[in-house]
């Protein structure tokens, strides 16, 4: 039966088919058997949601062995080292010896800075039951310490006490040294390496690509007596990494066997350098795709604000369909749609989410939340906040800008409040968030009461963004003299966005007495900025300052100096479409400016009729005022 039951778990490839399957366990009374029990562990663990479910199993089975602990410890990497220390204290508890591979996977679960302490005492824990000379275990201690050590120091003293050592022992005290950036000690303890595998030599020329260091690597591959995959995308990724796409292109031309990793390095160098063409083309050519690599290319048109071309590719990804898309791709897609303003794209993939059982990560959850939020669906974005089972300090940061640019100024302090009420410590980004609610919904005293809690209670010191947040604040509500007096008092230098928001409250409230210092200052700092400059055309204008407008626009005319146009979208079916003044890259241009001059005359003809209604109603109350009707 046993057998049967093994048999059946192995073919198990969802929650629902592994929860029948533990319910015939329970049947044949199999549930404490140390044959079946790891195998449920190990199944379990491995289908979404269900860590809980297998931590359950764990505690529900009577007298586990070695072999169940080991498992249930190994489920724990990278998800709690908590629930594994917890499973390692019940397993001395109960008289049962840890083993080699017992040490191996608490220390994988020890390998944060969070856990090392308890990685320590594990350490000692080996040498008092006589693993000090097991070099597998001691090999894991060794890697524990260059992960979390703060510097080399202590892996080598534990490489350096070591009775016996093996390749795997040089390769990570090599490792050691790289990852704390001592390349010379790197180096020369890898010229003393007894024996090198090729895991030596690519552990040295991946080391030297992260660090920058390419010309070194590429000394060390050259003399590489064997190379494999991971040599040559190790030199690729190395060249990406410094923007040298041209050394990256040739090396991958002389690859022998490319893979999905090579031709993913080679695009997300040249999407880093703004080259979607050549990015484009590559991943045309590759004959198979993996996630990755449709993630590095809709990223990489989101990062290069292509965001229509960002959308459209997830569209072929799913019509694709060789290739499910993961929270990676969800999250970048989302930020496209949030840049877009594409509400019915944004709810599209909501609902993707939902149907297909996507786990809300934080990650996750704040991108749909941000989408939300700057497409005007407010609603929509508080319901995904109030369902995260975790947040982090973005995501409180999202929702509190979400709040106030939508309007809902007060409620943002009220989320603000709760945050610290949770004990959730704010950071000097979210007060830039919840300043600048006060700033859109003319909190002045709130702000003020905002500004000081940062600076004496939290101790942060305020940067420019929180100035600019301040003088907002002040100028929106009129309070211009109060303004200019708080800029005073900065401790730091004023720039040229501080003084802009000045300026734009001037011609808020019609204030012309300041223009011509507050203009001046902006000019000193930028002169050419034609943003700037328009608004300071418009706002001398505005206050009848004519010379002043004139000779800013003749200036700007002089310098060559444009401002740069906005961009608007539209959605049409599956597809958004961009469009500045005067565009003609649209295929379709001549239909739509056919249809613009169409509305145009329409527009011409209401306005008309619509004069001559006015001229004659006009004439109506002119005869009622004068008494002749």
């Amino acid at each position: 039966m046993k057998q049967q039951i093994l048999e059946i778990l192995q073919n198990c490839k969802t929650t629902e088919q592994l929860k029948q399957t533990h319910l015939q366990i329970l049947m044949h009374k199999l549930q404490n058997s140390n044959f079946i029990i790891p195998k449920l562990i190990t199944l379990s663990s491995q289908f979404d949601h269900s860590f809980d479910y297998a931590i359950k199993i764990f505690q529900n089975s009577q007298h586990p062995n070695v072999v169940s602990y080991n498992t249930i410890i190994k489920c724990c990497i990278g998800r709690s080292y908590k629930a594994a220390l917890l499973a390692y204290n019940q397993m001395k508890a109960s008289a049962v010896t840890p083993n080699s591979y017992s040490f191996c996977f608490i220390c994988k679960c020890c390998d944060s800075f969070e856990a090392f302490k308890y990685g320590q005492v594990i350490h000692g824990e080996t040498v008092r039951l006589g693993f000090g000379s097991n070099v597998f275990v001691q090999n894991n201690i060794l890697d524990l310490y260059a992960v979390c050590g703060g510097n080399s120091e202590l892996a080598w003293k534990v490489f350096d006490e070591m009775p016996e050592r093996d390749v795997v022992s040089w390769n990570l005290m090599v490792d050691a040294y790289m990852r704390h950036d001592e390349i010379q000690a790197a180096i020369d303890l890898f010229e003393l390496t007894p024996e090198r595998s090729i895991v030596t030599w690519n552990s040295v020329v991946s080391g030297l690509s992260k660090k920058g260091n390419m010309e070194l690597a590429r000394m060390v591959f050259e003399r590489m007596p064997e190379r494999n995959e991971i040599s040559w995308n190790s030199l690729i990724s190395g060249y990406v990494r410094i923007g040298d796409m041209e050394a990256a292109k040739c090396i991958f031309d002389q690859t022998p066997k490319k893979t999905v990793v090579s031709w993913t390095a080679l695009i997300t160098g040249y999407t880093v350098i703004g080259d979607l063409e050549a990015a484009s083309n590559i991943f045309n050519l590759m004959s198979f795709k993996n996630v990755v690599s449709w993630n590095a290319m809709i990223s990489g048109y989101v990062q290069n604000h292509m965001f229509d071309h960002a959308v459209n590719l997830f569209h072929l990804m799913l019509t694709d369909a060789k290739c499910k898309p993961d929270q990676t791709t969800l999250v970048s897609v989302l930020s496209a749609c949030s840049h877009l303003g594409s509400l019915e794209h944004g709810k599209w993939i909501d609902s993707y989410i939902e149907k297909h059982k996507f786990e809300l990560s934080v990650s996750l959850g704040n991108a749909l939340i941000d989408m939300f939020a700057k497409c005007g669906d407010v609603e929509n974005s508080k319901s995904v906040f109030h369902k995260m089972a975790s947040r982090c300090i973005i995501t409180w940061t999202t929702m509190i800008s979400g709040l106030a640019v939508n309007g809902q100024c007060r409620e943002a302090l009220s989320l603000f409040d709760r945050m610290q009420s949770e004990e959730i410590k704010p950071d000097d980004v979210i007060f830039i968030a919840v300043l600048s609610a006060c700033a859109h919904g003319g909190l002045v005293e709130e702000g003020k009461c905002v500004f000081e809690q940062m600076v004496k209670e939290y101790d942060i010191r305020p940067q420019i963004e929180h100035y600019g947040c301040m003088i907002d604040l002040l100028g929106r509500a009129g309070k211009l003299e109060e303004a200019l007096r708080f800029i005073e008092s900065m401790h730091l230098n004023p720039n040229a966005v501080i003084w802009a928001n000045l300026l734009a409250s001037c011609k808020i409230h019609g204030n012309g007495e300041m223009l011509e210092s507050v203009a001046r200052k902006i000019l000193d700092q930028e002169p050419s900025n034609p943003g700037y400059l328009m608004l300071i055309s418009n706002l001398s204008a505005s206050v009848g300052k004519w010379e002043n407008f004139s000779s800013f626009r003749v200036a700007m005319r002089q310098h060559g100096v444009e401002k740069i146009p906005g961009c608007s979208s539209i959605q049409v079916g599956d597809s958004v479409h961009e469009f500045l003044a005067k565009d003609t890259r649209n295929v379709q241009r001549k239909e739509i400016y056919g249809s613009l001059h169409s509305l145009n005359g329409h527009l011409k003809a209401v306005r008309m009729f619509t004069n001559v209604e006015w001229s004659d109603e006009t004439k109506i109350v002119n005869q009622r005022t004068a008494g002749i009707i």
